[in-house]
């Protein structure tokens, strides 16, 4: 399993906001495609700016295989819900490894 890592930083007040349309149009997207297996988003209890964005992917290629452009016309309509209120501050993935008891 792959886990794809966003943190962001989210404008005061718009957390919220930013959670519920990020539900609405991110992960309604990112579920049609295979390999997507759910997603967990965190918020910093202590600093309301920050958001963290957890996806699980079966396999790197089925996360990679999303074409491009697609990405691009999602991206388009989350920017349009809400502007420039966020901003993507780290970009990571990390595989997940199982302990083998």
């Amino acid at each position: 399993m792959i886990i794809e890592f966003l943190k962001f930083q989210v404008a005061a007040g718009m957390a919220a906001s930013f959670i519920q349309k990020d539900a609405e149009i991110w992960t309604t997207a990112l579920a049609k495609y295979p390999g997507f297996l759910g997603k967990e988003v965190w918020i910093n209890p202590h600093d309301s700016t920050e958001v963290i964005c957890i996806m699980r992917w079966a396999t790197k290629e089925q996360w990679q295989a999303i074409p491009p452009s697609e990405l691009e016309v999602i991206e388009q309509e989350f920017n349009a819900a809400l502007g420039n209120s966020y901003k993507l501050v780290e970009s990571n993935e990390y595989q997940v490894q199982l302990n083998q008891n």
